[in-house]
């Protein structure tokens, strides 16, 4: 199975270019599933149906969202009627949360997808173990018994705590992928068990920003402690930033991954299929 997943959508810029780029990496890559985190997509802040029902017309089989999933109000109602959106999966139970954390997926060749987001505790406002948050919904539709293929998503801030994750889940996950930080990392591998892992995919959004923020605001908020006009997202060209995943059927363990950065002013790379 092919599989790419795609990191923080941010802002106009980002969104733009994920929907402009989306349609062609996917045929260029033939890619079975494809997941988009577009937490950031709606102004820097959110998520709206109208932006989702965009990002799912470009391509996407799957949108994940994370800290800032509720931050447009629409989100609440959208989220229980699409089943394609996923949130942090590690809420308490004991609270009735819109939506939900994992998904299983069937292609059309019968071929399954499961989908699950966990929400890290380190340097994030804090939810449920994240750890046995993942090993709770992995165990609902495991590997290579329910599921054909299994990603797996931790919005975090720590690679320490991404990493351990990975590791945590290795030989149980095709893909472990960090998000949030939006900025990509160079540590794509495949653990000895066979997951996949990146500590962050990165943004889709412009570079020439602090973290797909207007730099301007975002140094003169820093530098003066003043207040300052709230943060915008940057709207230069944007680089479309995400990991390419390549699975065994049989197992659903990861056989390749490679980082994909296409457009903006980041290095470009695509795999070569």
């Amino acid at each position: 199975m092919r599989l790419a997943f795609f990191g923080d959508v941010v802002g106009k810029a980002g969104r733009n270019a994920i929907i402009d780029r989306l349609p062609g990496i996917r045929r260029d890559l033939s890619l079975d599933f494809v997941i988009v985190n577009a937490e950031n997509a709606a102004g820097g802040f959110g998520l709206t149906g109208k932006i989702a029902e965009e990002i799912f017309a470009a391509g996407a089989d799957c949108i994940t969202l994370g800290n800032h999933s509720w931050d447009q109000r629409d989100m609440l109602t959208y989220i229980e009627r699409e089943e394609r959106l996923i949130r942090p999966f590690n809420y308490p139970e004991s609270l009735d949360i819109p939506g939900r954390g994992a998904q299983l997926f069937t292609l059309e060749d019968g071929r399954r997808v499961y989908v699950v987001q966990i929400h890290g505790r380190i340097f994030m406002d804090s939810l449920d173990d994240p750890f046995q948050g993942a090993q709770r919904a992995i165990q609902a539709a495991p590997l290579g018994m329910a599921a054909d293929a299994v990603v797996l998503e931790i919005h975090a801030e720590a690679t320490s705590e991404k990493s351990a994750m990975a590791h945590f889940l290795d030989g149980q996950a095709s893909l472990v992928v960090g998000a949030h930080t939006h900025t990509p990392t160079a540590d794509a591998q495949i653990y000895p068990g066979g997951t996949a892992f990146q500590s962050d995919a990165g943004m889709c959004g412009d570079y020439d920003s602090v973290i797909g923020m207007k730099k301007e605001i975002v140094l003169e908020r820093t530098v003066t402690r003043l207040p300052a006009p709230r943060m915008e997202p940057a709207d230069g060209e944007a680089t479309v930033c995400g990991v390419y995943v390549e699975t065994d059927d049989k197992t659903g363990l990861a056989t390749r991954i490679d980082p994909i950065r296409v457009g903006g002013r980041l290095k470009q790379a695509f795999p070569e299929v």
